[in-house]
């Protein structure tokens, strides 16, 4: 589902075998929905229910199920999920109502394990809370890109800048090949008259003169022959040359590259050690993940038949209430009565673990990519050198190639270069005739009509190169447009961060002083995050990045300010604080476009006046609102507002 259904109207949503519901189905009109009752009534289920539904795997399967389901119903559209119990994991499938639930987990669904909020209250990196949805390696590797086609698009509009100052050059070759060809062939129509009046007064063999234009038709073809040969020997050279020069710069390259490489069996076997290392912390995390819910839901009371079973059978009442009535509830290791607050502070230590080893976890994800990177570079190094290697062998076989074929080029000029001699003695000595003013006109005009083809053959190259000039330089203004739309492309990328960034800071800054005189804290007078950069470790590196630093503005009472910091907040100015960053996310990364809910829970340390203005103004930025309460706060609310007291 990539975008909202229309939300002017009520959703129903049926639950089967989720938290502690067994079945249940809840209508749930636009606007601002409380859920009213006391601890253990399953208002929390009914959230995960709703969050289930709209993609989210952080609900839980019913102790005593199998499999559980919950059916969500916008308008026409229905959306179903349902949880299988598989072993010691519970799998989701379904058709949910979002693809990808990562946005709506952190800003949207509100409830105490919520990110953002727990973010907040531990002094967490805000920043990264905020930037998690945004996939920064993928926009430096398309600015990378971006600047990699940049450079070859400036490269190429440099060529043709050159090109453009050629053009002129090329057009004055033309002109000027143009005008000798023209003085050449007036020439040689001059020659053919005085070979004509020649002709008409001289009496000569026909024999003779036959076997004269023979004879200079031969010297022709073998200068003409001679000259290509000699032009084929200079080409043979350049291309030589070349070849030499490219050889000398890649055995330089190749003379960088050690002859003895690290074959990266070593880094494999430390990144393998290193990937089970993640995988077993991976495990641990999980399995204190699965402990830490077991808790909190027995703690909720979701697990109402466990504890139940637990009291030896003894009915002393309703299992809910004794629950909520008591301040201890049954261990579930060993069935006694134990306080909550010790139970509490086990799943406070377990959460403490739980987070050390992720902070491992991220340390050896961090040695993995430095040693994956290390082990790039030396694949690199390989690769390169079997690349020089091998070109380096091509140009030693065309080099070859290319002197042999001079060689014999050579050869070629030289029995060429005899023969012209050869056919000029024998012009030389037909000449000597009677005829010979004939015969050396006729000469002449061989070696007029030998210029003009010179010419030609150089005005059709020239003007060949002229038109592959223009042609090219006709891409030009394509080109120059292309710059500027990859210009403007990377531009918006290099501030694209920075830009949601300043957003997210704005937002939080706008909401919190808006929310702290709405609800009116006494002696509290701004809550404001201030953007800095600072240096950070990144794997074994140092980098300067952006850091979300929280400032608290408190006053005296005889007026005067000071800065303190979160520890000092109170549990309802910590839980306020979170929110208002939550929704800051909500609104900074439009998760309203897809994610029409917002779902509140344990606002319990936040007054009921107080908690009745802020579901005020949350309530205005999504379509659904729903809020788990307990009664008395829910009666603080407006009475316009629709409330589920039974569940």
């Amino acid at each position: 589902m990539s975008q909202a259904q229309s939300t002017a109207e009520s959703v129903q949503l049926h639950v089967e075998n989720i938290g502690g519901i067994t079945e249940t189905t809840v209508e749930l009109g636009p606007g601002v929905t409380a859920l009213a009752g006391r601890n253990a009534t399953n208002r929390t289920s009914l959230l995960q229910s709703i969050m289930a539904a709209l993609g989210s795997d952080r609900a839980s399967l019913k102790g005593d199920a199998k499999e559980g389901s919950v059916t969500l119903t916008v308008g026409d559209h229905t959306y179903t999920r349902t949880l299988q119990r598989r072993g010691d994991t519970v799998v989701s499938e379904g058709d949910p109502y979002l693809e990808d639930a990562t946005l709506a987990d952190l800003f949207a669904f509100l409830l105490e394990s919520n990110e953002a909020r727990q973010g907040v209250a531990r002094g967490d990196d805000l920043r990264e809370l905020i930037m998690r949805p945004i996939d920064t390696d993928a926009i430096q590797a398309e600015i990378r890109q971006l600047e990699q086609e940049k450079r070859e698009t400036d490269e190429e509009i440099s060529k043709l800048d050159s090109l453009d100052g050629r053009l002129p050059e090329l057009e004055r070759k033309r002109t000027s090949l143009k005008e000798k060809i023209a003085e050449k062939r007036d020439e040689l129509e001059a020659k053919e008259r005085e070979i004509e009046e020649a002709d008409a007064n001289i009496e000569q063999s026909r024999d003779d003169r036959d076997e004269l234009e023979t004879r200079l038709d031969d010297l022709k073809q073998a200068r003409s022959n001679l000259e290509d040969v000699r032009y084929d020997i200079d080409a043979e050279g350049e291309s030589i040359d070349a070849l030499e020069s490219e050889r000398e710069e890649l055995e330089a390259e190749r003379a960088d590259i050690p002859d003895t490489l690290d074959d990266g069996d070593e880094i494999e076997a430390r990144i393998a050690d290193l990937r089970d290392r993640m995988q077993r912390l991976d495990s641990s995390v999980n399995q204190l993940q699965t402990v830490i819910q077991f808790n909190e839901d027995m703690l909720e009371g979701t697990s109402a038949d466990v504890a139940a079973a637990l009291r030896d059978g003894t009915d002393t009442g309703s299992v809910t209430d004794a629950l909520v009535e008591s301040d201890t509830v049954v261990c579930w290791t060993c069935g006694t009565e134990v306080e909550t607050a010790q139970i509490e502070e086990t799943v406070d230590r377990l959460r403490a673990l739980r987070r050390e080893k992720l902070d491992q976890r991220n340390d050896v994800r961090d040695e993995i990519d430095d040693l994956e990177s290390e082990r790039n570079d030396l694949e690199r190094l390989h690769r390169r050198r079997r690349e020089l290697e091998d070109r380096l062998a091509s140009i030693d076989d065309e080099i070859d190639r290319r002197e042999d074929r001079r060689e014999s080029l050579k050869e070629e000029r030289e029995n060429l270069t005899g023969r012209v001699e050869e056919l000029e003695s024998e012009v030389e000595e037909l000449e000597s005739r009677d005829y010979g003013d004939v015969l050396e006109r006729h000469r002449e005009a061989n070696q007029l009509e030998f210029e003009v083809g010179r010419l030609e053959n150089d005005l059709e190259s020239t003007e060949s190169e002229i038109e592959s000039v223009e042609s090219r330089l006709d891409d030009r203004e394509e080109l120059e447009a292309r710059r500027e739309e990859i210009a403007d492309e990377l531009a918006d990328l290099r501030t694209k961060i920075e830009r949601i960034e300043s957003e997210a800071i704005e937002e939080f800054n706008t909401h919190m002083d808006t929310v702290l005189d709405i609800l009116d804290y006494e002696n509290l007078d701004r809550i404001w995050i201030e953007r800095t950069e600072q240096s950070v470790r990144e794997g074994r590196r140092k980098v300067q990045k952006s850091v979300f630093e929280m400032h608290i503005i408190r006053s005296t009472a005889d007026g005067k300010t000071y800065e303190d910091t979160i520890d000092h907040l109170s549990e309802s100015e910590r839980e306020v604080t979170g929110l208002v960053f939550a929704l800051a996310g909500y609104l900074v990364h439009d998760v309203h476009e897809t994610v029409p809910f917002i779902l509140l829970d344990s606002l319990e340390a936040i007054d009921s006046g107080r908690i009745a203005k802020l579901v005020d103004y949350i309530g205005e930025y999504a379509d659904y609102t729903v809020a788990a309460l307990l009664p008395e706060d829910a009666a603080a609310l407006d009475d316009d507002y629709e409330r589920v007291r039974e569940i």
